[in-house]
């Protein structure tokens, strides 16, 4: 059966989404029980040692959604930044590389990490017909093929910071008549503007669930009970994994080898059993 992101919106009220950043990772979220896999621009952007203002484009999101999406068998939700060059061009890319959905942002072109001061939005009809074009290749390529429209309205510096989260409504209300089914309102400031958000934009909705952001720190369960449909943690497992890489570093380099720190690795046979590595070959 073809994975589905909407199927997962029809029989969930809720869908949580972690972040990976290679097809290990996004193996790792299955085996925990998991139902869907988020590949994050800014996540993808880090681990090749890059940062998140639009440097990584079309190609380097395909190789790696392709590649999750060939390891796994539950459904990937992949950023799509500003749309890249073309919009038809990329959903049609993105659904012949078997990702379930994506989302486009309005942000200006160099996009900036949508919780960092600077970034600007596009006028709101020049999203809106990118919604149009990206909906009608969905259309008619793969009507299961999910598309998200985000809005960074809330932080941008060419709307005046008392109109944002009403500019960000307005957006988001917009982009939902241009054809788009969910919703992300990117970098809102606190539950009640969730909440807010959730009573003015009706219909599926994501919210993002990232570190040293401008959202605080909400729960599953609490976005659950505000009727949102979708939490993403997209850079989560990233910076997690880089932040015990580096400890590991600083003991190997102090002690001169490494077994004080096998007690926290997966091991060999953890490893094998994930990747279905046939018992009886040398590893």
């Amino acid at each position: 059966m073809k994975k589905s992101l909407r199927m997962l919106l029809k029989k969930n009220s809720l869908t949580t989404l972690p972040g990976a950043f290679n097809p290990f990772t996004a193996k790792l979220i299955e085996a925990n029980g998991f139902k869907g896999v988020y590949l994050s621009g800014a996540g993808l952007a880090n681990s090749f040692g890059l940062t998140d203002t639009g440097i990584i484009g079309l190609k380097e999101f395909i190789e790696t959604g392709s590649r999750i999406v060939k390891s796994i068998n539950i459904p990937l939700l992949t950023d799509a930044d500003t749309g890249f060059e073309n919009i038809e061009e990329t959903v049609k890319a993105y659904i012949q590389s078997g990702v379930s959905g994506l989302h486009i942002e309005d942000q200006v072109f160099p996009k900036r990490c949508g919780h960092l001061a600077g970034k600007e939005v596009v006028p709101k009809i020049e999203m809106v017909e990118k919604i149009k074009k990206a909906v009608a290749v969905r259309n008619a390529f793969d009507p299961e093929f999910l598309i998200i429209a985000r809005t960074d309205a809330r932080g941008a510096q060419n709307i005046a910071e008392k109109k944002q989260l009403e500019e960000c409504i307005v957006r988001g209300n917009s982009y939902l008549e241009a054809g788009a089914e969910m919703i992300f309102p990117e970098a809102l400031r606190s539950k009640e503007e969730f909440m807010t958000y959730r009573k003015e934009v009706q219909c599926y909705l994501l919210a993002n669930m990232t570190e040293f952001g401008k959202s605080p720190f909400l729960t599953s369960k609490e976005f659950e009970e505000m009727g949102f449909n979708m939490v993403i943690f997209p850079v989560t497992l990233f910076r997690y994994s880089a932040g015990f890489i580096n400890k590991a570093l600083e003991k190997l380099k102090i002690d001169g080898n490494q077994k004080e720190l096998v007690a926290d690795m997966m091991t060999r046979e953890e490893i094998n059993n994930l990747l279905d590595y046939e018992p009886g070959f040398p590893g």
